[in-house]
């Protein structure tokens, strides 16, 4: 059994990831820090479990093997650094850090103590990613030369998001550092890392973080991928475009159905493609790295290059120019 410590209640996602650990029966949540203290408290008390108000006295445990990491985004680097070398396996939230530098840092640290990273991307294990990356792989669409990923909700409007997600120095940003990581990783999954981005932000409702966001991703051969994110939509559907010289894939609400039209098929008019079995969930295949003494190579390699992507935007839309990834600081 895989002893698992729960670090922060500060994202929305925590008790989801809770019942990740629950569910998964070769783990079990054994312990809770937060750094509100109050907080930890009543979900130690709600998980019948200890609470650790010393973040130092939890990882000294031999008792614990692992721990999620949920806190403010700013804490990761410290927060993840102490784990690794005091040797508990690391399933964290999405960014691993706002910077490369730090994720540097916390990659270097995970390797030196021999530790097991994986980085929650859901949207790498959904069905219509899987069948996007099948008709990739067939070269359905030819030569790439566009993608466009877009996931929007109006968290900042209907004002149902915490407002802590408004903080620029704990988040490191506001909708695009948040929900656009998934149209970003999507995006590089597509077309590949770009040499370039360009980003701007909006600021609808006046917070201190962006709540409506577009970033371009510039590729050598010509290829854009264009990534949309916003708190400020009711009704924005997520939506997937990939086109390409052959063709053009097309996902998105309200059916859900992966569309294709080529000219390399023979039907000339667009194919309803069949959706694979979705990939078990990314807390799943951590424990199975844990268990088995293997590597998330990709999952962390595409987490290390969507900071990459973040930093760049980030320092884009401050500085009005466009941003290559080759500038930033190691």
């Amino acid at each position: 059994m895989i002893r698992i410590a729960m670090l922060s209640y500060w994202h929305v996602h925590a008790w989801d990831y809770t019942r990740d650990v629950q569910k998964n029966p070769n783990t079990e949540v054994v312990a809770v820090w937060d750094e509100i203290p109050a907080r930890g408290q009543e979900a130690a008390d709600k998980l019948g479990v200890p609470f650790f108000a010393d973040l130092d006295e939890l990882l000294a445990r031999g008792d614990i093997d692992a721990v999620v990491v949920d806190t403010p985004t700013n804490l990761h680097r410290d927060v993840m650094v102490k784990a690794a070398r005091a040797g508990k396996h690391i399933f964290t939230e999405k960014v691993i850090a706002p910077t490369l530098r730090e994720v540097n840092e916390i990659i270097a640290a995970v390797n030196e103590a021999g530790v097991k990273l994986t980085v929650s991307l859901p949207r790498l294990n959904d069905r219509y990613t899987l069948a996007a990356q099948e008709v990739l792989s067939q070269g359905l669409l030819g030569q790439l030369t566009q993608a466009r990923v877009r996931l929007s909700h109006n968290g900042a409007t209907a004002n149902w998001l915490p407002e802590h997600f408004f903080n620029l120095e704990q988040c490191g940003g506001g909708a695009l550092i948040d929900l656009g990581c998934h149209p970003m990783y999507l995006t590089r999954l597509f077309l590949g890392l770009p040499e370039s981005v360009s980003a701007s932000f909006g600021y609808v409702t006046g917070k201190e973080v962006e709540d409506n966001a577009v970033a371009t991703l510039r590729y050598g051969n010509g290829a854009i991928g264009i990534v949309e994110a916003g708190f400020v939509n009711a009704h924005s559907p997520f939506s997937v475009e990939i086109h390409g010289t052959e063709g053009t894939l097309l996902y998105g609400s309200p059916d859900e159905a992966v569309r294709v039209r080529s000219n390399k098929l023979e039907s000339k008019e667009w194919v309803t493609i069949e959706l694979p079995e979705q990939r078990i969930s990314a807390f799943d295949q951590f424990a199975g790295h844990v268990q088995n003494g293997t590597e998330a190579t990709e999952n962390v390699g595409l987490a290390v290059d969507l900071t990459k992507l973040m930093e760049a935007a980030t320092i884009s839309n401050a500085e009005k120019r466009v941003v290559t990834l080759a500038e930033l600081n190691n």
